[in-house]
């Protein structure tokens, strides 16, 4: 069983690039590159930004939970040009 939710998925550590990257519309290994390149010059700083951020997407995530898709009514006329369907010449 395998949830949708980025923060309880077992292949991310909380989910927070993820989430911040499917919420903005890019890649979250950018992010990641950011956190382990800034990890190495202040790992409290970046420890405190990613828990703090990791607490920010948990609560919009439990506050605004995204709604599932429903798939559209399929509705059971043709189209207008079904009726007058030519024949084609055929190639030689």
């Amino acid at each position: 069983m395998t949830s949708n939710n980025t923060f309880w998925r077992h292949d991310t550590f909380f989910g927070v690039c993820e989430a911040i990257g499917q919420d903005f519309g890019f890649n979250a290994n950018w992010l990641r590159i950011l956190f382990a390149t800034a990890l190495l010059f202040s790992p409290k700083i970046v420890l405190i930004a990613y828990f703090g951020l990791g607490a920010v997407v948990l609560a919009s995530r439990l506050i605004f939970p995204k709604r599932e898709a429903r798939p559209a009514a399929i509705e059971a006329r043709g189209a207008d040009n079904d009726a007058e369907m030519a024949e084609l010449p055929l190639a030689a």
